[in-house]
């Protein structure tokens, strides 16, 4: 187990995490304190707590933003038409594939 310590909002904490992961603690940590300081600098005298609880909202609403956007993006692309060459294509290697599966169920039927 290795040991890190991160800083967040001007203050040290000491982790255990797996060995190799010290490093995307310290990334993740960086994200955490970017927002920490932008809550201080949008409100100035805030207290630790609720420092950090303004960061971890500002983490929290980006993270909701891209899940937005990636549900928008997968509702935009083109598959779902009949015609769609993408769906056509996806759909002979489905019935190529449920043929070979049959063909090799069917020697094993007959052991």
């Amino acid at each position: 187990m290795a040991e890190t310590t991160l800083t967040i909002a001007g203050r040290q904490y000491d982790l255990r995490c797996r060995d190799g992961e010290e490093t995307h603690l310290a990334h993740l940590a960086g994200l955490i304190e970017r927002k920490a300081r932008m809550a201080q600098q949008s409100t100035p005298g805030l207290t630790e707590v609720r420092t950090l609880l303004f960061a971890a909202l500002f983490l929290a609403d980006e993270l909701n933003d891209m899940k937005r956007e990636v549900a928008g993006r997968q509702e935009a692309l083109p598959l779902g038409g009949e015609d769609d060459p993408a769906v056509l294509a996806i759909e002979a290697l489905t019935a190529r594939l449920e043929k070979l599966s049959d063909g090799l169920a069917a020697p094993a039927a007959d052991a």
